[in-house]
């Protein structure tokens, strides 16, 4: 008899971009909310795990530094400096567990730091006679700690004709001291009744670093051409003017 696979999948909530607002579910379980924020004035934090299911679920927990790499590639990496308890435990049908998210370093001076606690099913054995695949779900929870600081992004759009000839680059940079997460955002012309294009993204930038979509447009605007674009963010609603490259 064929051993069952077990596939993970990852359910990070991304398209709830709104701090603090819903929360993010997969499979069985549930967590709210869909982020958590910490500072020496609130160093501790606290999130629920809900099962849905008819089935008590196990889960297990991991927090891992979160940094991004150049054109925004997420980064992970062990940490000692977030905890998060109890590490492992069981979610009764109809029940819910609290998770405690605690900081155990002191902020840092100038720059949010950033974090990611996932939330991983811990599948049972299966069951005599299975021959079909489980799924293992897995939750990814931002975590960020706001430094003594005003911390706010600082964002810059840049855009440029891609080599393709039939899509635009655009770039963005947050120069600032705190994260933003874009859910969407739309390209026109100034004045322009109906947009170029427009894009769910659903992505973060951190601190200091860039991001960039490629954005199909037709026809594909001249460089020089200058465009307006508009943003939803987790920071608020984004207005800027960006003039196409070569």
């Amino acid at each position: 008899m064929p051993r069952p696979t077990i596939f993970r999948q990852a359910a990070l909530g991304l398209a709830l971009w709104i701090a603090g607002a819903g929360a993010a579910s997969a499979g069985s379980f549930a967590v709210s909310p869909v982020r958590a924020t910490l500072s020496a004035q609130q160093p501790v934090g606290s999130l629920t795990v809900r099962n849905d299911g008819d089935e008590a679920t196990v889960v297990q927990l991991e927090v891992v530094g979160w940094t991004q790499q150049q054109g925004g590639r997420d980064s992970y990496a062990p940490t000692k400096e977030i905890l998060a308890t109890p590490p492992i435990f069981t979610v009764p049908p109809g029940g819910m567990q609290t998770v405690r998210v605690g900081l155990r370093r002191a902020p840092d001076a100038q720059q949010e730091l950033t974090y990611r606690l996932y939330l991983q099913e811990v599948p049972p054995p299966p069951k005599p006679g299975f021959q079909g695949m489980q799924v293992a779900l897995r939750i990814g929870v931002p975590v960020f700690v706001a430094p003594p600081v005003p911390a706010k992004p600082v964002l810059r759009w840049q855009a440029a004709r891609a080599p393709d000839g039939g899509s635009l680059r655009l770039t963005l940079t947050n120069s600032g001291n705190a994260h933003v997460q874009v859910a969407n955002f739309r390209l026109a012309l100034p004045g322009g009744a109906q947009p170029l294009a427009t894009q769910d993204v659903a992505a973060y930038v951190l601190p200091g670093q860039s991001r960039d979509w490629s954005v199909k447009v037709s026809p594909l605007p001249a460089a020089g051409t200058t465009l307006g674009l508009a943003a939803q963010t987790d920071a608020g609603d984004a207005e800027a003017t960006v003039v196409v490259e070569r």
